[in-house]
Parts: C-alpha cells; sequence; structure tokens
C-alpha cells in the first residue's frame, strides 16, 4: 500500500544523529512500495540539505550522494492537490499550508501519512488519517 512521506521523514535517513523508529518504518516500506509527495516535497529536501550544508552537518557531495539515493526509490509526485481542502485542514489544525498538503494528499488518497512533525502528527490523527 502507498503512503504520503513527508519531507522529515528523508531527513532523518540522512543525518545520523536523528534515528527514529517511524523513520525506519518508511524506509523498510518504500522498498516494497511507493511513496507518494506533494510538489513542493522537492523544494523542502534540497532546502533542508542546503541548511544542513550551511551549518556543516553535510558535504555538497555527500548531499549529492544522497539525492541520488533518494531519487532511485518510488516517489509518486502529487500534482493536484484539492486547495479548498488544503487551506481548511491548515485553518482548522493551524497548520502550515506545507503541512496541511502533506495531509490533504493522505486524506485524499486514503493512504498512511509518514512524518515526524508533531503538530502534523496531531492533525492526522484529529482529521482520521492514518499514520505510519
Amino acid at each position: 500500500m502507498p503512503f504520503v512521506l513527508d519531507a522529515s521523514i528523508p531527513a532523518c535517513w540522512a543525518f545520523q544523529d536523528e534515528q527514529d523508529r517511524r523513520a525506519s518504518a518508511a524506509f523498510a516500506r518504500i522498498k516494497t512500495e511507493e511513496a507518494v509527495v506533494p510538489a513542493l516535497w522537492w523544494f523542502e529536501i534540497r532546502n533542508i540539505f542546503v541548511v544542513n550544508e550551511r551549518r556543516k552537518r553535510i558535504t555538497e557531495s555527500d548531499t549529492g550522494v544522497f539525492l541520488r539515493g533518494l531519487a532511485a526509490l518510488r516517489v509518486r509526485v502529487d500534482q493536484e492537490p484539492e486547495e479548498p481542502v488544503v487551506l481548511k485542514l491548515a485553518r482548522t489544525h493551524r497548520l502550515s499550508v506545507y503541512d496541511a498538503s502533506y495531509l490533504e494528499l493522505a486524506l485524499r488518497e486514503a493512504i498512511p501519512l509518514a512524518t515526524l512533525d508533531a503538530q502534523l502528527t496531531a492533525a492526522a490523527r484529529a482529521a482520521g488519517s492514518a499514520l505510519l
């Protein structure tokens, strides 16, 4: 079964000091199942790495290696969010529109959401979305 992959999960894969059982479960699952992401995911992932390069947590070279590995995984990019639903979720659960887009995708496709974000997790539970 596919699942929605929040950008917090791959970030955890990249940094040894951020290990989490949810990220490990998502990594095991993506080896055999498709992950689905909103279009903004591409930008979020790269921003995480640029910020962490500036903080000297990762090198440009290691960023490239990680991104090539990530590109080899089964990740489908969703291009058709339901704008009214995204906005309602953001307003109702006090989420950023970015985070609400992950939740909207999980609800629309009726698939679990993989995230490490506490506020997004709480919103997913409140909205009736399954979590990975």
